[in-house]
């Protein structure tokens, strides 16, 4: 790069003048940054911001989410996904307040030792709230460089990634790192796009060797996504007295913490009621009938789809234990709204809701 000096300024002056206003912008308080940055991990701005006002206000400050239950803090959570986030959120903000005395740490490597923060999270953090001189690097991010600097190798092989990290870090200014690294971000996001970036409007044009070489559209280079594979999957509801039977996940896995209705993946050569029944044999250790279809569900989570069937299902022998959940629960629909559902679940919720209402 010719003049990183220039890029720089440039840079600062664009983010001053056209950043969005955003509620987490324009404030060093790590509480906020560090909240923002993890809702928006794998989550767009306009997604993750009234998230981001929901949570602070029902958690202001890192002591309120410290003490708050953790089926609270996953109702707050609910529909964003990729809930582990939550989880993490919810064990820092204790630790913070356990071992540091409710201050965060001051500096990316201190930060790292959090639950749930890791290189990117914790240099935006120590760089936007503490004036740390790091870079950051996330997707956007990754792109500018590579366009920048007009990189051929795949950004997603580690030592691309590597690279990238050095290269951002010479970037970065002793003053005003954290609005520098807001700036890549959001040059990123709004300006040089995965397709038809604006280069006419971007202030580091001038600096740009892919600009420069007419290879915008080229760069980056990266792997090429596999297909998305489709899962089978059938799901119980079983009503007692007008409640219905649900069970939290462990918190290990997916979804962990979460309320769920029975039910699994369909194995080969299986129908749906074989399947369900296996599966409620399995989870609750009870033989069911299972009955006439409530829905049927499709549902994109990032990696895979699946296609859930949703069937009425009787107990026909045995009481059910949490033999794969941590809790089992008997749940009016009135009280849906209490608990953290998966969002595939908030798909039939409805219908059991209206047959109640119906009776």
């Amino acid at each position: 790069m010719r003049n990183p000096r220039a890029l720089r300024e440039r840079l600062l002056a664009w983010f001053k003048a056209e950043a969005r206003d955003l509620p987490f912008r324009g404030t060093t308080d790590p509480y906020a940054v560090w909240v923002s940055e993890i809702i928006l991990q794998q989550t767009r701005v306009d997604q993750g911001t009234p998230y981001f006002n929901r949570f602070v206000a029902a958690f202001p400050t890192v002591q309120a989410l410290a003490a708050a239950p953790e089926e609270t803090v996953l109702k707050l959570w609910e529909g964003l996904g990729y809930y582990s986030r939550a989880r993490n959120l919810h064990a820092a903000a204790r630790m913070v307040c356990e071992q540091h005395g409710g201050r965060f740490p001051e500096t990316a490597a201190q930060l790292r030792m959090l639950p749930g923060v890791g290189p990117y999270t914790a240099a935006a953090v120590a760089s936007i709230a503490f004036g740390e001189r790091v870079a950051v690097l996330d997707g956007n991010v990754k792109r500018v460089l590579a366009r920048l600097f007009a990189l051929d190798d795949c950004i997603d092989d580690p030592a691309t990634e590597r690279e990238l990290w050095r290269l951002a870090q010479t970037l970065v200014p002793p003053r005003n790192p954290g609005d520098f690294n807001q700036a890549m971000m959001e040059l990123g996001a709004r300006v040089c796009t995965p397709r038809a970036p604006a280069c006419m409007a971007c202030p580091a044009a001038s600096e740009c060797r892919a600009h420069a070489e007419g290879r915008e559209a080229e760069l980056p280079v990266r792997k090429p996504k596999a297909g998305t594979p489709l899962h089978e999957i059938v799901t119980a509801v079983i009503e007692r007295d007008g409640r219905y039977l649900v069970g939290r996940r462990p918190h290990g896995g997916m979804l962990g913490g979460l309320w769920e209705f029975p039910g699994g993946k369909v194995e080969k050569g299986e129908d749906h009621a074989l399947a369900l029944a296996r599966e409620c044999r399995e989870e609750l250790g009870v033989e069911v009938r299972v009955g006439g279809l409530v829905a049927c569900v499709r549902h994109a989570y990032t990696h895979f789809r699946i296609v859930m069937s949703v069937y009425r299902c009787a107990i026909t022998g045995g009481e059910p234990a949490a033999l794969a959940h941590t809790e089992l629960r008997w749940v009016a629909p009135a009280d849906f709204d209490t608990l953290a559902f998966p969002k595939a679940n908030h798909k039939f919720l409805p219908l059991l809701r209206g047959d109640a209402e119906r009776d």
